[in-house]
């Protein structure tokens, strides 16, 4: 039997990456690793075997335990705020921990596909159709910095691992009000009326959608950069605008009513968010099969409707 390995299983993304490794590769076993689980929908973990895991310290052992024929790992200190107020912290997650895996399933024969993110771009912009693989990042974040390092740690230590980086993630969190399209519509249950950038632009793409190309690209051997996004350059305000117009498909005007539009200026935030990160996902559509959905066809699917 072989095995996947799930790192950051837990979260928003690792979540649905168990439940895409559990679709692909049914007979194969799939275990979920995170910190805990308190919070992670059953359903998206089906019957993956779990392992709550501090993985800072222990991956090597869960490593040698498991012995692996392929690790997805969604692992990170992925709050943006979080990583500011402690960049070591930050770098020891995003950046040696990667290594560190990498490291290992080079030494094993290990298939290696771990996660980075549009935000190591943002410090100029973007070519037309959005920035590609050999585009030199340029972070405005400790996040996105740590993100970028982690990038290089993971090519160094295993040239045959694939760095796959994913845009803003949006789709159904199994009610944990995550992602983009979750949490405006757990702020809005709450009462709030969101203010959402109409200056800042991103390629986002359904969760599920990203979860399922990650898992076939991990049945394969592509190796170094890859950019896995939607076809679709849009505002936060527009994809506000489209995940509300989804909830109210008869046009009771929900979205106008509820949202805000905001400029990074205004709230003083421009040289701390990148105005454009699109990526150009155009060597990623050459090599799969699964579609990448624009925003539409990406909220229907979440929605159950595609």
């Amino acid at each position: 039997m072989s095995r996947t390995l799930v790192l950051g299983a837990g979260g928003f993304l690792g979540a649905r990456l168990v439940e895409a490794a559990l679709a692909r590769e049914p007979q194969d076993e799939v275990v979920a690793v995170a910190r805990d689980f308190a919070r992670a929908p059953a359903r998206f973990l089906g019957g993956a075997r779990r392992v709550a895991l501090d993985l800072e310290e222990g991956l090597e052992r869960l490593l040698a335990a498991e012995r692996p024929a392929r690790v997805v790992s969604a692992a990170a200190l992925a709050r943006i705020d979080a990583c500011e107020r402690d960049p070591q912290a930050a770098r020891r997650i995003n950046a040696e921990l990667p290594g560190r895996l990498a490291a290992w399933c080079a030494a094993h024969g290990a298939r290696c596909v771990h996660v980075s993110t549009d935000l190591v771009f943002g410090g100029r912009p973007p070519r037309a159709a959005g920035f590609r693989e050999d585009d030199a990042p340029a972070p405005l974040s400790a996040y996105g910095a740590s993100k970028e390092a982690g990038e290089r740690a993971v090519l160094a230590a295993h040239p045959a691992a694939l760095v796959v980086r994913l845009p803003l993630l949006y789709g159904d969190s199994g009610g944990r009000g995550l992602g983009a399209s979750d949490s405006l519509l757990a702020a809005l249950a709450r009462g709030e009326r969101p203010a959402l950038f109409n200056d800042e632009w991103r390629t986002p793409l359904e969760v599920a959608n990203a979860a399922a190309a990650l898992l076939e690209l991990a049945a394969g051997e592509l190796a170094g950069l890859l950019h896995v996004a939607g076809p679709e350059r849009c505002t936060r305000f527009e994809l506000a605008r489209a995940v509300l117009a989804a909830q109210d498909p008869h046009g009771n005007g929900l979205e106008g009513a509820q949202i805000g539009a905001a400029r990074r200026a205004d709230l003083g935030l421009a040289e701390q968010r990148a105005e454009d990160v699109s990526l150009d996902s155009s060597r990623a559509r050459a090599q799969l099969e699964t579609e990448l959905l624009g925003v539409r066809a990406g909220l229907d699917r979440a929605r159950g409707r595609g």
